[in-house]
Protein backbone atom coordinates (compact mmCIF):
# COMPACT_ATOMS: atom_id res chain seq x y z
CA UNK A 1 0.00 0.00 0.00
CA UNK A 2 1.01 3.61 -0.54
CA UNK A 3 1.82 5.57 2.60
CA UNK A 4 -1.39 7.60 2.52
CA UNK A 5 -3.37 4.34 2.54
CA UNK A 6 -1.12 2.64 5.08
CA UNK A 7 -1.64 5.56 7.48
CA UNK A 8 -5.35 4.70 7.60
CA UNK A 9 -5.33 0.89 7.42
CA UNK A 10 -3.41 -0.99 10.10
CA UNK A 11 -4.86 -4.16 11.63
CA UNK A 12 -5.45 -4.39 15.38
CA UNK A 13 -3.23 -6.81 17.30
CA UNK A 14 -6.42 -8.55 18.51
CA UNK A 15 -9.95 -8.37 17.01
CA UNK A 16 -12.25 -5.91 18.73
CA UNK A 17 -15.25 -7.74 20.22
CA UNK A 18 -17.63 -5.03 18.97
CA UNK A 19 -16.10 -4.64 15.53
CA UNK A 20 -14.85 -1.08 16.08
CA UNK A 21 -13.00 0.29 13.05
CA UNK A 22 -11.08 2.83 15.18
CA UNK A 23 -8.82 1.54 17.93
CA UNK A 24 -10.67 1.98 21.26
CA UNK A 25 -9.12 3.98 24.07
CA UNK A 26 -8.02 1.56 26.78
CA UNK A 27 -8.22 3.78 29.85
CA UNK A 28 -6.94 1.21 32.29
CA UNK A 29 -3.87 0.88 34.46
CA UNK A 30 -3.73 -2.92 34.75
CA UNK A 31 -4.78 -6.07 32.87
CA UNK A 32 -6.08 -9.46 33.97
CA UNK A 33 -4.35 -12.67 32.87
CA UNK A 34 -5.63 -16.17 32.27
CA UNK A 35 -3.13 -17.77 34.61
CA UNK A 36 0.13 -17.19 36.48
CA UNK A 37 2.34 -18.49 33.65
CA UNK A 38 0.84 -16.13 31.07
CA UNK A 39 1.16 -13.29 33.57
CA UNK A 40 4.83 -14.08 34.16
CA UNK A 41 5.49 -14.24 30.41
CA UNK A 42 3.87 -10.82 29.92
CA UNK A 43 5.96 -9.16 32.62
CA UNK A 44 9.17 -10.72 31.30
CA UNK A 45 8.50 -9.86 27.65
CA UNK A 46 7.94 -13.42 26.47
CA UNK A 47 4.56 -12.58 24.95
CA UNK A 48 3.04 -9.40 23.51
CA UNK A 49 0.28 -8.97 26.11
CA UNK A 50 0.21 -5.65 27.99
CA UNK A 51 1.17 -5.87 31.65
CA UNK A 52 0.84 -2.31 32.98
CA UNK A 53 -0.07 0.93 31.19
CA UNK A 54 3.04 2.76 32.39
CA UNK A 55 4.99 0.66 29.88
CA UNK A 56 2.45 -0.95 27.53
CA UNK A 57 -1.09 -0.03 26.51
CA UNK A 58 -3.07 -1.40 23.54
CA UNK A 59 -4.08 2.04 22.26
CA UNK A 60 -0.50 3.32 22.43
CA UNK A 61 0.89 0.09 20.97
CA UNK A 62 -1.46 0.44 18.00
CA UNK A 63 -0.24 4.00 17.39
CA UNK A 64 3.38 2.81 17.61
CA UNK A 65 2.70 -0.03 15.18
CA UNK A 66 1.04 2.27 12.67
CA UNK A 67 4.09 4.58 12.72
CA UNK A 68 6.44 1.58 12.54
CA UNK A 69 4.78 0.34 9.36
CA UNK A 70 4.83 3.80 7.79
CA UNK A 71 8.55 4.21 8.47
CA UNK A 72 9.66 0.57 7.95
CA UNK A 73 11.35 0.87 11.34
CA UNK A 74 12.53 -1.88 13.66
CA UNK A 75 10.61 -0.42 16.61
CA UNK A 76 8.77 2.74 17.65
CA UNK A 77 8.27 3.93 21.23
CA UNK A 78 5.77 6.68 22.08
CA UNK A 79 6.48 9.17 24.85
CA UNK A 80 4.62 11.83 26.78
CA UNK A 81 6.32 14.68 24.88
CA UNK A 82 8.97 15.42 22.30
CA UNK A 83 11.39 16.41 25.06
CA UNK A 84 10.74 13.07 26.80
CA UNK A 85 11.60 11.31 23.54
CA UNK A 86 14.85 13.27 23.19
CA UNK A 87 15.94 12.80 26.81
CA UNK A 88 15.16 9.07 26.84
CA UNK A 89 17.05 8.53 23.58
CA UNK A 90 20.09 10.34 24.99
CA UNK A 91 19.95 8.32 28.20
CA UNK A 92 20.08 5.07 26.22
CA UNK A 93 23.39 5.94 24.54
CA UNK A 94 25.03 8.29 27.06
CA UNK A 95 26.78 7.73 30.39
CA UNK A 96 29.06 9.69 32.70
CA UNK A 97 32.25 10.56 30.85
CA UNK A 98 30.62 10.40 27.41
CA UNK A 99 30.00 13.35 25.09
CA UNK A 100 27.42 14.28 22.48
CA UNK A 101 28.41 16.12 19.30
CA UNK A 102 25.78 18.57 18.09
CA UNK A 103 25.15 22.18 17.08
CA UNK A 104 24.10 25.21 19.08
CA UNK A 105 21.35 25.57 16.50
CA UNK A 106 18.95 23.32 18.42
CA UNK A 107 15.62 23.97 20.11
CA UNK A 108 16.01 25.94 23.32
CA UNK A 109 14.97 23.21 25.74
CA UNK A 110 17.16 20.68 23.95
CA UNK A 111 20.10 23.04 24.46
CA UNK A 112 19.19 23.39 28.14
CA UNK A 113 18.95 19.61 28.51
CA UNK A 114 22.41 19.19 27.03
CA UNK A 115 24.09 22.19 28.57
CA UNK A 116 22.63 21.97 32.07
CA UNK A 117 20.79 18.77 32.99
CA UNK A 118 22.97 16.12 31.35
CA UNK A 119 26.11 18.03 32.30
CA UNK A 120 25.23 17.51 35.98
CA UNK A 121 25.38 13.76 35.38
CA UNK A 122 28.78 13.86 33.71
CA UNK A 123 27.66 13.93 30.06
CA UNK A 124 29.26 16.78 28.13
CA UNK A 125 28.41 18.34 24.79
CA UNK A 126 30.66 19.42 21.93
CA UNK A 127 29.10 22.17 19.83
CA UNK A 128 30.21 22.41 16.22
CA UNK A 129 28.97 23.66 12.86
CA UNK A 130 27.26 20.55 11.54
CA UNK A 131 27.24 21.98 8.03
CA UNK A 132 31.05 21.66 8.06
CA UNK A 133 31.90 17.93 8.16
CA UNK A 134 35.55 18.62 8.98
CA UNK A 135 34.50 20.22 12.28
CA UNK A 136 32.42 17.16 13.12
CA UNK A 137 35.29 14.78 12.37
CA UNK A 138 37.59 16.82 14.61
CA UNK A 139 35.07 16.82 17.47
CA UNK A 140 34.30 13.08 17.52
CA UNK A 141 36.54 11.12 19.87
CA UNK A 142 36.60 7.78 21.70
CA UNK A 143 34.11 9.07 24.29
CA UNK A 144 31.53 10.40 21.81
CA UNK A 145 28.28 8.46 22.14
CA UNK A 146 26.30 9.99 19.26
CA UNK A 147 25.97 12.83 16.77
CA UNK A 148 22.66 14.65 17.17
CA UNK A 149 20.91 17.23 14.99
CA UNK A 150 17.61 18.68 13.87
CA UNK A 151 17.14 18.04 10.16
CA UNK A 152 15.71 21.55 9.73
CA UNK A 153 16.65 23.74 12.66
CA UNK A 154 14.14 25.84 14.56
CA UNK A 155 14.08 28.77 13.90
CA UNK A 156 17.32 29.04 11.88
CA UNK A 157 16.18 26.82 8.96
CA UNK A 158 19.65 25.28 8.74
CA UNK A 159 20.08 21.99 6.87
CA UNK A 160 23.06 19.67 7.36
CA UNK A 161 24.08 16.84 5.04
CA UNK A 162 22.66 13.72 6.71
CA UNK A 163 24.63 11.26 4.58
CA UNK A 164 27.90 13.03 5.36
CA UNK A 165 27.15 13.05 9.09
CA UNK A 166 26.06 9.40 8.97
CA UNK A 167 29.36 8.43 7.35
CA UNK A 168 31.27 10.19 10.13
CA UNK A 169 29.15 8.63 12.87
CA UNK A 170 29.32 5.11 11.49
CA UNK A 171 33.07 5.31 10.92
CA UNK A 172 33.35 6.05 14.64
CA UNK A 173 30.92 3.27 15.55
CA UNK A 174 28.30 5.64 16.99
CA UNK A 175 24.69 6.40 15.98
CA UNK A 176 23.37 9.42 14.12
CA UNK A 177 20.28 10.65 16.00
CA UNK A 178 18.07 13.13 14.15
CA UNK A 179 15.03 15.15 15.19
CA UNK A 180 12.86 15.17 12.06
CA UNK A 181 9.89 17.09 13.49
CA UNK A 182 10.06 19.84 10.83
CA UNK A 183 9.45 17.43 7.91
CA UNK A 184 6.98 14.54 8.47
CA UNK A 185 8.25 10.98 8.10
CA UNK A 186 5.56 10.42 5.46
CA UNK A 187 7.57 12.66 3.13
CA UNK A 188 11.03 11.09 3.31
CA UNK A 189 12.79 7.83 4.14
CA UNK A 190 15.29 9.15 6.63
CA UNK A 191 16.92 5.78 7.29
CA UNK A 192 18.04 5.69 3.65
CA UNK A 193 20.09 8.81 4.41
CA UNK A 194 21.91 7.01 7.22
CA UNK A 195 19.93 8.11 10.28
CA UNK A 196 19.90 5.39 12.95
CA UNK A 197 17.45 6.89 15.47
CA UNK A 198 14.71 9.34 14.48
CA UNK A 199 12.99 11.56 17.03
CA UNK A 200 9.65 13.25 16.38
CA UNK A 201 7.60 15.67 18.42
CA UNK A 202 4.22 14.19 17.56
CA UNK A 203 2.66 17.26 19.17
CA UNK A 204 3.28 19.01 15.86
CA UNK A 205 2.15 17.62 12.49
CA UNK A 206 0.68 14.38 13.86
CA UNK A 207 -1.53 16.06 16.43
CA UNK A 208 -2.69 18.48 13.76
CA UNK A 209 -5.04 20.62 15.77
CA UNK A 210 -2.62 21.14 18.63
CA UNK A 211 -4.80 18.87 20.76
CA UNK A 212 -2.17 16.79 22.52
CA UNK A 213 1.47 16.50 23.58
CA UNK A 214 3.58 13.53 22.51
CA UNK A 215 6.89 12.28 21.16
CA UNK A 216 8.24 9.32 19.22
CA UNK A 217 11.58 7.52 19.12
CA UNK A 218 11.88 5.57 15.88
CA UNK A 219 14.58 2.90 15.91
CA UNK A 220 15.80 1.60 12.54
CA UNK A 221 17.51 -1.42 14.07
CA UNK A 222 21.11 -0.42 13.43
CA UNK A 223 22.09 0.22 17.06
CA UNK A 224 22.37 -3.05 19.04
CA UNK A 225 20.00 -3.28 22.03
CA UNK A 226 18.76 0.29 21.62
CA UNK A 227 15.03 -0.49 21.66
CA UNK A 228 15.45 -3.09 24.36
CA UNK A 229 17.09 -0.55 26.67
CA UNK A 230 14.52 2.07 25.72
CA UNK A 231 11.57 -0.17 26.57
CA UNK A 232 12.92 -2.33 29.38
CA UNK A 233 15.02 0.26 31.18
CA UNK A 234 13.89 3.78 30.33
CA UNK A 235 10.13 3.22 30.26
CA UNK A 236 10.22 1.09 33.39
CA UNK A 237 12.52 3.36 35.36
CA UNK A 238 11.51 6.83 34.17
CA UNK A 239 7.81 6.38 33.45
CA UNK A 240 7.36 8.79 30.54
CA UNK A 241 5.12 6.65 28.30
CA UNK A 242 2.42 8.25 26.16
CA UNK A 243 -1.12 8.17 27.56
CA UNK A 244 -3.80 6.17 25.73
CA UNK A 245 -6.04 9.16 25.01
CA UNK A 246 -3.16 11.06 23.39
CA UNK A 247 -2.32 7.98 21.32
CA UNK A 248 -5.94 7.79 20.15
CA UNK A 249 -5.99 11.46 19.09
CA UNK A 250 -2.63 11.23 17.35
CA UNK A 251 -3.63 8.04 15.55
CA UNK A 252 -6.53 10.00 14.08
CA UNK A 253 -4.17 12.85 13.23
CA UNK A 254 -1.85 10.43 11.46
CA UNK A 255 -4.66 9.48 9.07
CA UNK A 256 -4.81 12.99 7.62
CA UNK A 257 -1.15 13.93 8.07
CA UNK A 258 -0.12 13.73 4.42
CA UNK A 259 -2.96 15.84 3.01
CA UNK A 260 -2.65 18.45 5.77
CA UNK A 261 1.10 18.69 5.34
CA UNK A 262 0.85 19.15 1.57
CA UNK A 263 -1.57 22.06 2.05
CA UNK A 264 0.59 23.66 4.77
CA UNK A 265 3.84 23.32 2.84
CA UNK A 266 2.25 24.73 -0.33
CA UNK A 267 0.89 27.71 1.61
CA UNK A 268 4.23 28.30 3.35
CA UNK A 269 6.01 28.51 0.00
CA UNK A 270 3.37 30.87 -1.39
CA UNK A 271 3.64 33.16 1.63
CA UNK A 272 7.44 33.15 1.49
CA UNK A 273 7.33 34.14 -2.17
CA UNK A 274 4.82 36.94 -1.60
CA UNK A 275 6.48 38.32 1.53
CA UNK A 276 9.81 38.78 -0.22
CA UNK A 277 8.38 41.77 -2.04
CA UNK A 278 7.48 43.67 1.14
CA UNK A 279 9.71 46.63 1.94
CA UNK A 280 8.94 46.33 5.67
CA UNK A 281 10.72 42.95 5.77
CA UNK A 282 14.50 42.78 5.99
CA UNK A 283 14.74 39.03 5.24
CA UNK A 284 12.49 36.05 4.49
CA UNK A 285 14.02 32.70 5.41
CA UNK A 286 12.47 29.55 3.92
CA UNK A 287 14.44 26.64 2.49
CA UNK A 288 11.84 26.16 -0.24
CA UNK A 289 13.00 29.34 -1.98
CA UNK A 290 15.44 28.47 -4.82
CA UNK A 291 18.03 31.07 -3.77
CA UNK A 292 18.13 29.82 -0.17
CA UNK A 293 21.64 28.49 0.58
CA UNK A 294 20.18 25.16 1.75
CA UNK A 295 17.68 24.77 -1.09
CA UNK A 296 19.52 22.14 -3.16
CA UNK A 297 20.42 20.01 -0.14
CA UNK A 298 16.88 20.26 1.26
CA UNK A 299 15.41 19.19 -2.08
CA UNK A 300 17.76 16.20 -2.23
CA UNK A 301 17.04 15.10 1.33
CA UNK A 302 13.38 16.07 1.85
CA UNK A 303 11.94 16.06 -1.65
CA UNK A 304 9.93 18.86 -3.28
CA UNK A 305 8.41 20.29 -0.08
CA UNK A 306 10.21 22.30 2.60
CA UNK A 307 7.92 22.26 5.62
CA UNK A 308 5.44 24.72 7.08
CA UNK A 309 7.82 26.94 9.08
CA UNK A 310 9.33 30.17 7.84
CA UNK A 311 10.83 33.22 9.48
CA UNK A 312 10.84 36.92 8.67
CA UNK A 313 13.20 39.55 10.03
CA UNK A 314 12.03 43.10 10.68
CA UNK A 315 14.01 46.22 11.56
CA UNK A 316 14.25 45.61 15.31
CA UNK A 317 12.59 44.01 18.35
CA UNK A 318 10.07 46.84 18.67
CA UNK A 319 8.95 46.37 15.08
CA UNK A 320 8.51 42.63 15.75
CA UNK A 321 6.34 43.31 18.80
CA UNK A 322 4.20 45.86 16.90
CA UNK A 323 3.73 43.38 14.07
CA UNK A 324 2.71 40.54 16.40
CA UNK A 325 0.37 42.79 18.38
CA UNK A 326 -1.51 43.82 15.21
CA UNK A 327 -2.17 40.29 13.90
CA UNK A 328 -5.89 39.59 13.72
CA UNK A 329 -6.27 36.13 12.14
CA UNK A 330 -2.89 34.60 12.92
CA UNK A 331 -2.59 33.47 16.55
CA UNK A 332 0.07 34.72 18.96
CA UNK A 333 1.14 31.31 20.28
CA UNK A 334 3.94 28.79 20.49
CA UNK A 335 3.81 25.31 18.91
CA UNK A 336 4.42 24.35 15.30
CA UNK A 337 2.30 22.89 12.50
CA UNK A 338 -1.07 23.43 14.14
CA UNK A 339 -4.08 23.66 11.82
CA UNK A 340 -4.07 27.36 12.75
CA UNK A 341 -1.27 29.66 11.67
CA UNK A 342 0.86 30.82 14.62
CA UNK A 343 3.37 33.62 15.13
CA UNK A 344 5.99 33.99 17.84
CA UNK A 345 9.06 36.09 18.62
CA UNK A 346 11.59 33.34 19.55
CA UNK A 347 14.20 35.55 21.21
CA UNK A 348 11.81 36.83 23.89
CA UNK A 349 9.85 33.60 24.42
CA UNK A 350 11.34 30.19 23.61
CA UNK A 351 14.87 31.52 24.07
CA UNK A 352 13.89 34.23 26.56
CA UNK A 353 15.39 32.51 29.65
CA UNK A 354 18.86 32.46 28.07
CA UNK A 355 21.36 35.26 28.46
CA UNK A 356 22.10 37.71 25.66
CA UNK A 357 25.45 35.99 25.16
CA UNK A 358 23.86 32.54 24.93
CA UNK A 359 21.33 33.79 22.39
CA UNK A 360 24.16 35.34 20.40
CA UNK A 361 26.03 32.03 20.40
CA UNK A 362 22.87 30.25 19.26
CA UNK A 363 22.31 32.85 16.51
CA UNK A 364 18.92 33.85 17.88
CA UNK A 365 18.20 37.38 16.68
CA UNK A 366 15.90 39.97 18.24
CA UNK A 367 14.64 40.80 14.76
CA UNK A 368 13.22 37.36 13.91
CA UNK A 369 9.57 36.27 13.88
CA UNK A 370 8.71 32.61 13.35
CA UNK A 371 5.58 31.71 11.43
CA UNK A 372 4.00 28.25 11.54
CA UNK A 373 1.65 28.03 8.58
CA UNK A 374 -1.71 26.32 9.06
CA UNK A 375 -4.64 25.34 6.87
CA UNK A 376 -6.31 28.71 6.34
CA UNK A 377 -6.73 30.20 2.88
CA UNK A 378 -3.39 31.66 1.84
CA UNK A 379 -5.00 34.91 0.67
CA UNK A 380 -6.53 35.46 4.11
CA UNK A 381 -3.18 34.80 5.76
CA UNK A 382 -1.41 37.21 3.44
CA UNK A 383 -3.99 39.90 4.07
CA UNK A 384 -3.43 39.60 7.82
CA UNK A 385 0.35 39.70 7.43
CA UNK A 386 0.17 42.78 5.21
CA UNK A 387 -2.09 44.75 7.52
CA UNK A 388 0.15 43.92 10.50
CA UNK A 389 3.25 44.96 8.57
CA UNK A 390 1.62 48.23 7.55
CA UNK A 391 0.59 48.90 11.13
Amino acid sequence: MKRTTQAIHTSFAQPDPYGAISMPVYHTAAYEFADAAVMADAFCGRNSLPDYSRVTNPTVSFFEERVRRLTDAHDVVAFASGMAAISNAFLVVAAAGKNIVTSKHVFGNTFALLDTTLKRFGVTTKYVDLTRPEEVVAAVDADTCCIYLEILTNPHQEVADLQALAAIAHAAGIPLIADSTAIPFTELQISALGVDIEIVSSTKYLSGGGTSIGGLVIDYGTVPQFSRRLRHEMLLNLGSYMTPHVAYMQTLGLETLHVRYQRQATSALALAQRLRGRTEIVEVNYVGLPDNPFYALAQRQFGPTAGAMLTIDLADREACFRFINHLQLIRRATNLFDNKTLAIHPASTIFGPFTDEQRRQMDIRDTTIRLSVGLEDVDDLMADLVQALQA
